[in-house]
């Protein structure tokens, strides 16, 4: 059974989230969905979120997963409400610890946060298998973005997270705490090795002037024509491209109102005593 894929677009943060479903009636994963935020007055809000639920209802499918690719720094997750609404477990992979340990540390939570991964339901291990209605699925790790990144190989369609974007556009960057470029082209050639015909879904897009974004590539696409690592590009030659490159790079715009939220599988702080939730911005950190 080949998996069916709907792709939705959060315009704001450039972001596909993805509903991946075995037939109408039947189970479905929601992969990397978005949580409402604006920056310039700290609102925040389900609207996104509310269409990955009207779908679900539309088709009358069975939230079973809501599967994270790594803890994204460039959006909020509405996992958290998402499991709330409709049920599902929450799963990441094993070596968010790792990047909870770090940020962590970073917000000065202290005791407000075990990171032990306890936040999600399950932390999937590499090559794991697992399954969405009759669908077949694995996990793969692709850590080089971060440490804790996973690919999700379900039927031929592949969600690969933020390693690489369109051919384009290139690969994801390596600077955030536990990336390595080293590690980033060992992952993209461990996706290389699948079928040439694969089907590669994509987190973000950023297209140059004149296209639109696109969510859909392929193996054979990237290997003939990503900009940073085609065929014929070097381990060596990779990793001093993807340096260069992210050495004239901004911090992205949400990055420290991501990370709180998303290291807790989409859970937003407490509520203090006056009523009113807070994020926490480190400063002169970053």
């Amino acid at each position: 059974m080949q998996a069916t894929v709907q792709a939705f677009f959060e315009a704001s943060s450039s972001t596909f989230s993805y509903i991946v479903f075995d037939e109408i009636g039947g189970s479905a994963a929601i992969i990397d969905p978005v949580l409402d935020y604006e920056p310039k007055s700290g609102r925040q809000g389900t609207q996104f979120a509310d269409q990955l639920l009207a779908f679900l209802r539309e088709k009358h499918l069975h939230l079973e997963w809501i599967l994270e690719t790594h803890a994204h720094a460039d959006h909020l997750s509405s996992a958290y409400y998402l499991r709330q609404q409709a049920g599902g477990k929450i799963a990441i992979g094993a070596k968010i610890v790792q990047v909870q340990q770090v940020f962590k540390k970073l917000y000065n939570l202290g005791e407000n946060l075990q990171a032990d991964g306890r936040q999600f339901d399950h932390l999937f291990v590499d090559d794991e298998q697992f399954r969405i209605g009759k669908l077949h699925a694995k996990a793969i790790f692709v850590p080089g973005h971060t440490p804790a990144d996973l690919a999700y190989l379900i039927d031929d369609a592949v969600f690969v997270g933020d390693t690489v974007f369109m051919p384009d556009v290139g690969t994801a960057r390596c600077d955030f705490p536990g990336g390595d470029a080293h590690q980033l082209y060992t992952s993209i050639q461990r996706l290389f090795n699948l079928p040439a015909q694969s089907r590669l879904f994509l987190c973000h897009d950023y297209p140059p002037e004149g296209r639109s974004a696109i969510c859909e590539t392929s193996i054979a696409e990237q290997k003939a024509a990503n900009i940073h690592i085609h065929d014929g590009i070097s381990h060596e030659k990779f990793v001093a491209i993807r340096q260069a490159r992210d050495a004239t790079l901004a911090a992205p715009v949400l990055l420290l109102p991501s990370l709180q939220v998303n290291i807790r599988a989409g859970q937003l702080p407490e509520p203090e005593e006056n009523g009113v939730r807070y994020l926490k911005i480190p400063l002169n950190q970053i």
